[in-house]
């Protein structure tokens, strides 16, 4: 599943929003995700700005409440993603949230790396017994192996990604090691969040059997936004889906390197027979440097069988360039 998470890149604007689902339609992602936010339920004018950014928010809450929409563009929003074919994903950062999420029937969660540890939140999303993606970003391994236990003993369809919650991330901090880690630790799907702010982040994710992809997006770096910086253009979107099937798609199909019975036309053009490169009498004694190899096989002696007629006696004069063959060696 490839996961387009837009989060904040609108700025509040549903025009903006909507453009964005225009813009990922046809991409190659399977859905898009955003972030539902009200205010009053998951923050507080004592709440720190992770950065300051904002010309706009005098106050974190501030900034919460210009991305919250209602209900019904909520509701307009998921619409939009229906009719263009792409699952509407929201994460909820507070109860309030995940009632209005099952107000707009999400077919399942995504809970951000900073609510791993917001058993509250938790335990509303697991009461609702949707499939949920777990972020690992900000978790140690018993806080994850907490929220995880959360979700199992509900038999929750879980899956949980490996994220680093840098802003971009460098590829010291991408973590694919935890991949395998995960996968082993709570055999479950597994995948990878990409903060990284380029497509190279998932590609390696990919290839090393992740399943479930999430990755920021957005119509230029340089747009305001706490997440532009750690998203990837919109113009790469498509590349990378791509990229993430066919190297999905090699994944599955193992090759047996001891059968190369399909590569016969191939081998008949390109292998190559012993030659000589210059004239040579009866009774030369072969040399090295008397040898070269020449397409195609099968007119000679074959090139790697070469050190076994190192320093045998031509029995006929060859030509420079005859192939030589058993025949013409004592």
């Amino acid at each position: 599943m490839v996961i387009a998470e837009i989060a904040q890149a609108h700025d509040g604007s549903l025009g903006i929003l909507h453009s964005y689902i225009d813009a990922l339609a046809g991409s190659g992602v399977d859905a898009v995700k955003f972030q539902t936010h009200i205010a009053d339920a998951e923050s507080s004018a004592d709440e720190p700005f992770r950065i300051k950014f904002s010309y706009e928010d005098a106050t974190r809450y501030d900034y919460w409440k210009r991305m919250e929409f209602t209900l019904q563009q909520w509701k307009d929003i998921k619409k939009h993603c229906n009719d263009v074919g792409l699952e509407f994903i929201s994460s909820p950062f507070s109860n309030a949230a995940v009632d209005l999420l099952e107000t707009l029937e999400v077919k399942r969660y995504k809970v951000g790396s900073g609510e791993i540890t917001n058993h509250l939140l938790l335990e509303k999303i697991a009461l609702t017994k949707k499939p949920v993606i777990l972020s690992s970003g900000m978790s140690d391994w018993n806080e994850l192996d907490e929220a995880v236990e959360i979700f199992r003993k509900k038999n929750i369809d879980t899956t949980v990604l490996q994220c680093t919650s840098a802003y971009p991330s460098t590829p010291e901090q991408w973590g694919l090691n935890v991949i395998a880690e995960l996968k082993n630790r709570y055999k479950t799907k597994t995948g990878f969040s990409d903060h990284s702010g380029n497509i190279f982040a998932s590609l390696a994710a990919a290839a090393l059997g992740a399943e479930v992809f999430e990755f920021h997006v957005a119509f230029h770096k340089k747009i305001f936004g706490p997440d532009t910086k750690a998203s990837i253009h919109i113009d790469e979107v498509k590349t990378l889906t791509e990229g993430i099937q066919q190297i999905q798609t090699a994944l599955k199909n193992n090759i047996e390197k001891s059968d190369v019975k399909a590569m016969k036309p191939l081998k008949d053009i390109f292998e190559k027979s012993i030659a000589v490169n210059q004239k040579l009498s009866a009774g030369t004694l072969i040399r090295f440097e008397h040898l070269e190899a020449k397409k195609p096989k099968g007119k000679g002696i074959a090139a790697n069988e070469y050190k076994n007629i190192i320093g045998k006696k031509i029995i006929r004069e060859k030509g420079q360039w005859d192939f030589l063959n058993p025949d013409d060696i004592a």
